[in-house]
């Protein structure tokens, strides 16, 4: 079961999780705030860093996840779209292949602190 972690480091970020409650590698989806205002996000983490993403198909606007909190393929080298099979680099959210190619995820932005994965909703990535 996830833990929230404390708010209180720096003014304006949110808390989202402990890292340790994302597997390594693995993902996590997320929605935070409340009716018009919900964003629906992930994060990946994968070799010691951890990327941020909105959860959204760059082709259609569809979800990637058809499973809660499986952003990953198979090998968790890309990011999967399970809708359409696109594939996006980790580290940077573009697209290597599928309907979108050349195109990118957008990212959040987010920081660790003291273990635990926050995020700034004022801020772009």
């Amino acid at each position: 079961m996830a833990h929230h972690c404390e708010d209180g480091g720096q003014q304006g970020l949110s808390s989202l999780c402990y890292l340790d409650d994302i597997p390594e590698p693995g993902s996590r989806g997320f929605r935070i705030g409340s009716g018009s205002e919900t964003r629906a996000l992930f994060v990946v983490r994968q070799g010691g860093h951890v990327f941020a993403y909105e959860n959204s198909c760059p082709h259609t606007g569809s979800p990637l996840d058809w499973i809660p909190d499986r952003f990953l393929d198979l090998e968790k080298q890309h990011i999967l779209c399970a809708t359409h099979g696109a594939l996006f680099r980790i580290e940077d959210g573009y697209c290597l292949a599928g309907p979108c190619a050349g195109k990118s995820l957008k990212p959040v932005s987010i920081t660790v602190e003291s273990g635990c994965v926050c995020f700034n909703p004022d801020s772009a990535a």
